[in-house]
């Protein structure tokens, strides 16, 4: 049995809804694909028209719209006593109250993570499904069609690439974490919507992080830390995946629950770590505690 702050979910019923989710980010890559494909050589652009939303950058195609409606009735119809939450759909709304709670099992979706990529056709796009029991994401299904690559996880039954591949995909033994981390490390973050060029400002923070992670060691005043490499995909959904794979060593980013809850389904189980990344305000005796979805500002670590 899982056992969870609501109700129990049986595990020959979590099996089911596992399976269920599977095909369902199949079939939904398979529509991003095929609208990406209707481009290529192509005079269809109707995939690629766009509106933006909070800024520039912040943008959502027909396609997100489709692929959300196609996935929101699947589910219905499938699952009619859970709960639904899409980044298209909540966008739309009027609320902005905490997403999930942990009485209604939840669907969590983001049907087309990396819009400003797949306008571009830049492969770095996926679709994003989570299964959340308790307010604890269980099933975590990412599908980066272009890649044809598929991540997938269940509570208790360990993190797949291609329903083959165990994850992390080094694991004979596990590389550990370089001694003087995040020394040798690869370190992924996103840019993030907000743009404005205010000293202080998210932006500038963000700038200066990278800097202090890409700088020699010692340099910056003593913050350099020389990563092996800095790298920014342009979702954050696939940099989670990519972390559960082992191939990214950390993570940073502030993300919505649609963006991060099959991503930290898929992590935990590969053995990965995501916790908050707001500092503490006593870091030697901080515990660190597993990030709670809603929490906005992750860091992941493999």
């Amino acid at each position: 049995m899982i056992k969870m702050t609501t109700k129990p979910i049986s595990k020959p019923k979590l099996d089911e809804v596992y399976g269920f989710a599977i095909q369902l980010g199949k079939d939904a890559g398979k529509l991003l694909l095929d609208a990406a494909q209707a481009r290529i050589g192509g005079n269809d652009s109707s995939g690629q028209d766009f509106c933006e939303k909070d800024s520039a950058v912040d943008i959502v195609t027909k396609t997100d719209e489709a692929v959300e409606t196609f996935i929101r009735r699947r589910i219905t119809q499938t699952h009619p006593t859970h709960a639904f939450v899409g980044e298209e759909s909540y966008s739309k709304g009027s609320s902005r109250a905490y997403l999930i709670d942990d009485a209604t099992p939840t669907w969590c979706v983001d049907p087309l993570d990396g819009t400003v990529n797949y306008t571009h056709l830049f492969p770095m796009f996926c679709v994003s499904i989570a299964f959340v029991v308790g307010g604890k994401p269980v099933i975590g299904v990412i599908c980066g069609p272009f890649l044809n690559q598929l991540s997938t996880a269940c509570r208790g039954r360990g993190a797949w690439l291609n329903e083959t591949l165990p994850l992390p995909l080094a694991r004979n033994p596990i590389p550990p974490m370089p001694p003087n981390a995040p020394s040798r490390c690869i370190f992924s973050c996103e840019w993030g919507k907000d743009r404005k060029d205010t000293p202080g400002g998210n932006l500038h923070r963000k700038v200066d992080s990278f800097l202090n992670m890409a700088a020699e060691i010692g340099g910056r005043g003593g913050k350099g830390s020389m990563v092996h490499g800095v790298r920014s995909l342009g979702s954050a959904t696939m940099d989670l995946a990519y972390t559960a794979m082992g191939a990214f060593d950390i993570w940073e980013g502030g993300c919505w629950e649609w963006d991060v809850a099959a991503g930290i389904a898929i992590l935990q189980e590969a053995g990965g770590l995501i916790t908050t990344a707001n500092p503490p305000e006593d870091p030697p005796s901080a515990r660190i505690e597993d990030a709670k979805l809603g929490s906005r500002l992750y860091l992941a670590v493999w």
